[in-house]
C-alpha cells in the first residue's frame, strides 16, 4: 500500500500553497470581519483553476479528479480558517460536476465555463425551513406549465447568495423540487439548475435575504423565496422526478470537500497550539507543553488528525476511481461508506482541534485579535449542519455495514 501522493500531486499543492500565502494567508481575518470574499479574489482563484476541477475542459472545467479538488479544499481552509473561501471553493466543485453528469448540453455549456472561471457560482438549495437533512420532504413545488416550471416555496440555509446575486456574473443552485405528490416523497422529487442571477437579471417573483450568522462570515448564508417564479423546462436536470437520486450523489462527493475543509482547518489549529505550547510559559519560565493536561490533548488531535486525513484521501481516491477512471465493477453508492466516514471524522476532529486550540490559549482565545474563535465558530458551522448532520453520517455508515433493511426505522 502506498500512502504518499505522487510527484505532480506534490508539485500542484505546493503551487496551490505559494498563491495562497500571497492571495489568502493576509487577509483571511478581514474577510471574516468585514463578511465579504472579495470579488478579485475570487476571479483570481478561477482564473488558478481552483473552480470545477473535475469538470473536462470542453465545458471549462480543469479537467482534474477528486484528490486535486481535495487538496485545492484542503489548503484554501489551512489558509482561511474559518472555512468561507473553502465552502465557496468546495460547492463549485461537487456541484458542477454533478451538472456536468446530468445536464444538458445547452445547461453545462450556460454555466459550466462561467463558474470554471471564477465568474460564476452554481451551489446546491435543498434545505428548508421545516428539516435540513429530511430532502425526501421537500416542498417547495415546481408545477408544470406549457414550456415552463412555476415554482413555490422557500430554501434556507443557502450559500453564497450575496455572492450570487452581487458579486458574480451568474448566481445559480442545484434547487430540489417538489414535481409530483408529497406521499411518493422521493420517488416525485426533480433537480432544477436554477438561475438567480445572470448579468444582474433577476426573474419575477424570487427573492432572497442574507442571515446573520455567528461565523463563517466571510461567504454569505442566506435564504431563497418562489412566488409563482417561471423558470423554462429546459433547465431541468436529468429526468424528471429523479432529482432525489443526483442530489444523494452530489451530496457524497461534496461531504469528501467537506471533510478536506476540516482536516486544513484543523491543521492550522494544530500548529498554533503547538508553538503556543513552546512558547507560552508559568511558574518560573517552564513551557506550558511540560504540563501533561496541556500536552495530551494536543497528542490526541495530532494523532486523530491523522487518521483524518487518511479517510478524506481515501475517499477521494475512490471517487477518482468510480467518476475519473471508472474502473469496471464499481458504482456511485461504492463511495458511500468512505465519503460519510470522511465527514464524520474530519468534522469531529476539527471541532476538537479548536477546542482544544482555545484551552491552549486559555483566555486569549476569547479576542479577536488572536484569531482562534473565528476558526472555532467557522468550524462549528459544520458540527451542527452542512451536506447532512453526523447522526446522517452514522445513519449512512450504520446502513452501508449492516444493511439497508436493519436500520431502517
Amino acid at each position: 500500500m502506498d500512502f504518499s501522493f505522487t510527484e505532480d500531486q506534490k508539485l500542484f499543492r505546493e503551487a496551490v500553497k505559494e498563491f495562497l500565502e500571497k492571495e489568502l494567508a493576509p487577509k483571511w481575518d478581514k474577510i471574516d470581519e468585514e463578511h465579504w470574499i472579495p470579488t478579485e479574489t475570487i476571479h483570481k482563484m478561477g482564473e488558478q483553476g481552483f473552480f470545477a476541477i473535475p469538470v473536462p475542459e470542453e465545458y471549462g472545467g480543469q479537467g482534474g479528479d477528486f484528490t486535486s479538488a481535495a487538496i485545492v479544499v484542503e489548503e484554501v481552509a489551512y489558509h482561511d480558517p474559518s472555512v468561507a473561501v473553502a465552502v465557496f471553493t468546495l460547492l463549485n466543485n461537487a456541484w458542477p460536476f454533478i451538472l456536468y453528469r446530468y445536464g444538458s448540453e445547452d445547461l453545462k455549456q450556460e454555466i459550466l465555463p462561467l463558474v470554471g472561471k471564477g465568474r460564476g457560482f452554481f451551489g446546491i438549495a435543498s434545505t428548508e425551513p421545516h428539516g435540513g437533512s429530511d430532502v425526501a420532504g421537500t416542498r417547495t413545488k415546481a408545477v408544470k406549465e406549457g414550456d415552463y416550471y412555476v415554482i413555490n416555496g422557500e430554501k434556507i440555509f443557502i450559500s453564497g447568495v450575496r455572492e450570487s446575486m452581487k458579486q458574480l456574473d451568474l448566481g445559480s443552485w442545484f434547487l430540489i423540487a417538489r414535481t409530483g405528490p408529497e406521499e411518493a416523497r422521493h420517488k416525485a422529487i426533480s433537480a432544477i439548475a436554477f438561475i438567480g442571477n445572470k448579468n444582474g437579471k433577476v426573474p419575477e417573483g424570487f427573492e432572497y435575504s442574507i442571515l446573520n450568522t455567528i461565523g463563517r462570515h466571510g461567504i454569505s448564508t442566506g435564504m431563497l423565496t418562489f412566488k409563482d417564479v417561471k423558470v423554462p423546462t429546459r433547465y431541468l436536470i436529468g429526468e424528471e422526478n429523479r432529482g432525489f437520486y443526483y442530489a444523494m450523489e452530489g451530496f457524497t462527493l461534496a461531504r469528501i470537500l467537506v471533510a478536506a475543509a476540516n482536516i486544513g482547518a484543523a491543521r492550522w489549529a494544530l500548529e498554533r497550539m503547538v508553538e503556543w505550547a513552546r512558547t507560552r510559559e508559568l511558574f518560573g519560565g517552564r513551557p506550558i507543553s511540560s504540563f501533561q493536561g496541556v500536552s495530551f490533548p494536543i497528542a490526541e488531535v495530532a494523532m486523530e488528525l491523522e487518521a483524518a486525513r487518511l479517510l478524506v484521501y481515501e475517499a477521494a481516491w475512490m471517487a477518482d476511481r468510480i467518476y475519473i477512471k471508472k474502473e469496471p465493477g464499481l458504482k456511485p453508492k461504492d463511495l458511500n461508506f468512505y465519503s460519510a466516514s470522511a465527514k464524520l471524522k474530519a468534522v469531529e476532529t476539527g471541532f476538537k482541534a479548536f477546542k482544544t486550540l482555545m484551552l491552549t490559549y486559555a483566555a486569549n482565545s476569547y479576542v479577536k485579535e488572536t484569531n482562534v474563535a473565528r476558526g472555532f465558530l467557522g468550524q462549528l458551522s459544520y458540527v451542527v449542519g452542512a451536506e447532512g448532520a453526523q447522526n446522517i453520517m452514522r445513519y449512512i455508515i450504520a446502513r452501508e455495514v449492516i444493511g439497508k433493511e436493519y436500520v431502517k426505522g
